[in-house]
């Protein structure tokens, strides 16, 4: 424009024309320049929102692998500490009673031996210092290292020449698993989130469980003639040992959830004070029916359960039969149905499930039962049997499942701070009616004899069916409250 203004003559002209077109030219200019503003922020704003949308994408899909492998890590902690803390219960449930009845002892003597699970049902009475006192890996470390060195000890003895020694080492790895069940079910609480965890992390409880029992009463049974009772007991500490030195570098212990807090002077006294904390857990929400249920769902079941596999090591099955069909193949079932629970329970009401499965308990009870009149040595009849079994584990570990769940259902909605304590009050219990029962089972037998016991064992699971079907339809099981959130 300038170059223009010098070459004219008039250089009011120019600059009155050179004005005017620029003015029109800055309008035009301004015009696309405002075009180009908006089409840059259209274009800005589409980049942007796409932006957005990926990021959203990519964080999702981020949160959700994180999500995945958090839960898989919680799975397979749970899982393991699970798994060794069902040793002592294969080694004692199916190890021991073949061992004793080989050597001629009663059954009643056999079923006196549940004794030795007796520190389960005292585990209540300790479980609100370990609740309020230390942390869950101090704790679980601990009582895993212990169990570790019992082994050890375990491993020197001669079960022929010391029999009161083995029972003492089964007694300290029974107190040692079940201080380990308190932090566990405490660290456990804490890391399950919302009935899809709840049900997968209860399936890896069960599962574990059931794995550790038929690794120790099943697989170590069948090769005990083999190795020897002193380096089954070596591989077991080695097992020990180094569940230890997982749990002590195991991440999800450092959550804030299962972090555990100092014991100050307030938390310390409650310790001391467990009536207090008794109290608390009675008015929990769903407590006193959940009571009763566990202790009365598995009466007939395991009365069933323990005097079966006895009736058949007295008709013809070998104890090495019995090791493999009972202590492996039918716990394999029972882990089978433990595992259908959680996913059933992602699908499915606990209420209806419940409902059904009893009923099926009940009905396969009717057919073991039938066996004991018609039972002939024929492989025919050997296999009528062993199915009868599996499908009595199958159900079995469905139900437990099942059971588990409705337990941290109910925990979930007590105090952070008796959570775990109240978990194992539950527990306890559900332990304690298993071990009466089985512990009088065999008297049962003894007195009466097999049809007329497992008659009565027939009517405890029916019975027990009515309650929970009554329950699910107008008590403690009903749908809105099950689904009430924890407070």
């Amino acid at each position: 424009m300038w170059k223009m203004i010098h070459r004219s003559g008039n250089p009011s002209a120019h600059c009155y024309n050179e004005r005017s077109r620029s003015g029109a030219y800055g309008l035009r200019v301004v015009q696309k320049a405002q075009d180009l503003t908006v089409c840059t922020r259209s274009t800005c704003t589409a980049f942007h929102n796409d932006l957005t949308e990926d990021h959203l994408c990519i964080t999702g899909s981020l949160q959700g692998h994180l999500s995945a492998g958090n839960m898989n890590d919680k799975l397979v902690f749970l899982g393991l500490l699970y798994f060794v803390q069902g040793i002592p219960y294969g080694l004692q449930s199916s190890l021991l009673p073949v061992f004793l009845r080989g050597a001629g002892h009663s059954l009643t003597r056999i079923s006196l031996t549940k004794i030795l699970y007796f520190p389960w049902v005292l585990k209540i009475l300790w479980a609100p210092f370990i609740d309020r006192v230390g942390t869950k890996r101090r704790w679980i470390v601990g009582t895993v290292s212990g169990l570790a060195l019992t082994c050890a000890s375990s491993a020197a003895l001669a079960p022929e020449a010391h029999i009161w020694g083995v029972a003492a080492t089964l007694l300290a790895m029974n107190t040692l698993a079940s201080v380990q069940d308190i932090a566990v079910d405490g660290a456990a609480v804490g890391l399950l989130k919302g009935r899809g965890e709840l049900g997968l992390g209860n399936t890896a409880q069960v599962v574990g469980y059931k794995a550790g029992s038929v690794f120790a009463g099943g697989g170590l049974l069948a090769v005990i003639d083999v190795a020897g009772w002193g380096w089954m007991f070596v591989l077991l500490m080695f097992v020990y040992a180094g569940v230890a030195l997982f749990v002590w570098g195991a991440p999800v212990l450092d959550e804030d959830s299962v972090k555990g807090q100092p014991a100050d002077g307030k938390r310390a006294a409650e310790a001391t004070r467990p009536w207090r904390v008794w109290r608390k857990m009675i008015a929990v929400p769903g407590t006193p029916w959940t009571i009763l249920y566990v202790l009365t769902y598995k009466l007939g079941e395991q009365g069933a359960v323990a005097m079966f596999p006895l009736f058949l090591l007295d008709h013809h099955m070998t104890a090495r039969e019995l090791s493999f069909w009972n202590g492996i193949i039918a716990m394999g079932f029972s882990i089978c149905g433990s595992s259908l629970g959680g996913l059933l329970l992602a699908q499915f009401s606990i209420g209806a499930l419940m409902r059904r499965v009893f009923v099926l308990r009940t009905v396969s009870m009717v057919f073991q039962s039938s066996l004991l009149t018609v039972l002939e040595p024929s492989p025919l009849m050997k296999g009528m049997a062993v199915l009868s079994m599996s499908v009595q584990h199958f159900l079995g570990g469905l139900i437990t499942t099942l059971t588990f769940t409705t337990m941290m259902h109910c925990t979930q909605r007590a105090e952070e701070s008796i959570q775990a304590t109240h978990y194992s009050f539950l527990a306890t219990l559900e332990v304690l009616g298993k071990l009466t029962f089985s512990a009088l089972a065999g008297g049962v037998v003894d007195w009466f004899g097999f049809q007329v016991a497992f008659l009565f064992f027939l009517t405890l699971s029916a019975g027990t069916a009515l309650h929970v079907w009554t329950a699910t339809l107008t008590g403690a099981l009903r749908e809105h409250q099950l689904k009430e959130q924890p407070k």
